[in-house]
């Protein structure tokens, strides 16, 4: 460890054989990824093409697809992983640009990391080499300096190969390494993403208040937090969908222009319900449907000024957030602390926002780590897929697996699914053994037919006729498949009915995942059916610990409507007949 390999000796040789050649704004950016980036990381240690034939959710290198947004790549273009889990992101440049004075590629790959929760990541033309603190903010208008904690040139990679390679190297991650860097090196000006994200809603949430109250007298204080809890929600999906090539881009960003915003806003969320089929978008009653439709939001008054500065803040190159980089489980973990609060109305009918009884008795919001969410669902989950002695069925053998169809009637119930960390880390953990399974058992089988259960896809499309071969294809789950795992094996509970709405927000990001607007559209032309399920029926509201026979007491009769709706009771007979006829056996995991 420490000596420049030959192989990368060999690249800056070639590099400099060829430079105004390289430097020319006709050499592009795959190129420089085939002929030099690559080659440098697997001089690192890093299996570049998946020889080694891991499953896709374990591969080392992630190489993101060009798909272009606003104006840029909608990802990065590697992200490095170890078991699976995002280490740093690299994002490539073509060598014409200068990434030691040029402010706009480092804003963009700041922003990616930033918004991922990765400490470090590098930005690379190959003849450059920067890496960048990316816990901190990013802001448009900082100079390429700012959190930049290491800058080389590749004439520099011999002397100085050591500092490289025991941060970047696999080997040197796998000793923990780049861990330990990233906390020693942990630089004035860093920023959880949660915290400013959080902070972020926030303030939508405190200015659409003010103004809901302010022109909607008649609305209840229910009324008031489930009309801005919803709007949120609707416009935190719909951009998360326009950063992963799924909506047009820019659809919410075009009011902006014009006058009547909330009306033309909800002509947006009314081409999604045609769309998406979720709760989120419910506007009107439809057969089977378990929800009450949403019939009142869209007649209510907002004003343009409060709309359009909560739009405005969406796009960059005003917004630090890279939607297309927030995770479902990051969103989760931001909304557990924005549930603390709630809209309060004072006798004049002007909203305040509070923190919730309960959060105040508490001390605050905890929501649990993500690693014990991990063990948990290994242990429950990965128990019931892959049973043990103490867990297998009647004739099956130790370790012996289930398929798919049996994998189907288990049933995962939270109780008290708060914002859905459980839920989602149980769905995640069923969305990636079943593409595993459909993987390794006759692939091109499960892949054809009325209903195929996954679909090819190709890591890296070489966009040279040249260029080396893309590594080996591999298989994703169909989006249909997807929404038959959610709706066979998620259920869960929870007495806040704002915490459900996150749940099932949180779930149907989690849908999407990995989809654009070819893959919907091939779904909805072959199904004919909308994009995302409906999960009234998964995820419900209610009190876990009260049953509905309290209805019939005295004590209810002469309750308020507002107590009756806090005390919310509960019939789990009633609401998942299914699971509770199973008895909560070996074929139930409960997640509380």
């Amino acid at each position: 460890m420490g000596t420049c390999p030959p192989a990368v000796n060999d690249l800056i040789a070639k590099f400099h054989e060829q430079a105004d050649q390289y430097r020319s704004p006709d050499y592009n950016e795959t190129l420089v990824r085939i002929d030099f980036i690559n080659p440098l990381f697997k001089a690192l240690g890093w299996d570049m093409d998946n020889i080694a034939g891991y499953a896709e959710g374990y591969r080392d290198v992630v190489h993101e697809d060009a798909i272009r947004i606003e104006g840029n790549a909608k990802a990065p273009d590697y992200a490095f992983r170890v078991g699976g889990v995002r280490k740093f992101f690299v994002e490539a440049k073509k060598p014409f640009v200068k990434l030691r004075d040029d402010p706009a590629p480092a804003y963009q790959l700041r922003r990616y990391a930033w918004t991922a929760k990765l400490p470090l990541s590098v930005l690379t033309d190959f003849e450059e080499f920067v890496v960048y603190d990316t816990r901190v903010k990013p802001a448009w208008g900082d100079k390429a300096s700012v959190a930049r904690v290491n800058y080389l040139k590749c004439d520099e990679f011999p002397a100085r190969w050591e500092e490289v390679e025991s941060l970047f190297s696999k080997e040197s991650i796998l000793k923990g390494n780049f861990d330990r860097y990233a906390e020693g090196k942990k630089k004035r000006g860093t920023a959880d993403f949660d915290d400013a994200f959080l902070e972020e809603i926030e303030t939508w949430r405190q200015e659409l208040a003010q103004n809901v109250a302010l022109r909607n007298e008649s609305l209840s204080e229910h009324d008031v937090n489930f009309t801005v809890q919803r709007i949120i929600d609707r416009i935190i999906f719909l951009r998360t969908c326009e950063a992963r090539g799924i909506e047009t881009f820019g659809q919410l960003q075009a009011l902006l222009s014009g006058d009547q915003v909330y009306p033309r806003l909800n002509v947006v969320f009314r081409a999604a319900d045609a769309k998406y089929n979720s709760g989120l978008f419910h506007f009107a009653r439809e057969p089977d449907r378990a929800e009450t439709p949403d019939e009142f939001t869209p007649g209510l008054m907002i004003d343009d000024r409060v709309l359009r500065g909560i739009l405005k803040r969406l796009y960059y190159p005003e917004s630090p957030y890279a939607f297309s980089a927030m995770a479902p489980e990051i969103l989760g973990q931001v909304y557990e602390q924005f549930l603390g609060k709630v809209i309060t109305l004072t006798a004049a009918h002007r909203a305040k926002v509070e923190e919730k009884p309960e959060v105040r008795k508490a001390g605050g919001v905890y929501y649990t780590p993500s690693y014990i969410v991990d063990y948990i669902v290994k242990h429950t989950v990965g128990d019931l897929l892959t049973p043990s002695p103490r867990t297998r069925g009647e004739g099956r053998g130790e370790g012996s697996e289930l398929t798919p169809k049996e994998a189907a009637k288990l049933k995962v119930l939270d109780p008290a699914c708060g914002s859905g960390s459980f839920l989602l880390g149980a769905y995640q953990y069923l969305l990636d053994w079943h593409r595993n399974w459909y993987a390794t058992h006759d692939p091109e089988k499960c892949a054809t037919g009325k209903s195929p259960r996954i679909r090819r896809v190709i890591a890296l499309r070489a966009a040279e006729a040249h260029a080396t071969p893309a590594p080996a294809d591999a298989w994703a789950l169909t989006i249909a498949e997807r929404k038959r795992i959610l709706l066979d094996n998620i259920f869960g509970v929870d007495i806040d009915y704002q915490a459900v709405e996150v749940t099932k927000l949180s779930l149907l990001l989690k849908v999407l995942e990995g989809e654009n607007a070819e893959t919907i559209g091939a779904q909805a032309k072959l199904f004919h059916d909308r994009a995302l399920p409906d999960l009234g029926r998964n995820i419900q509201c209610g009190n876990s610990l009260i049953g509905t026979d309290i209805i019939a007491t005295d004590a209810w009769r002469k309750m308020s409507e507002d107590e009756r709706r806090r005390i919310n009771p509960f019939d789990f007979e009633r609401a998942f007949p299914n699971i509770m006829q199973t008895g909560g056996g070996r074929r139930v995991a409960l997640m509380r």
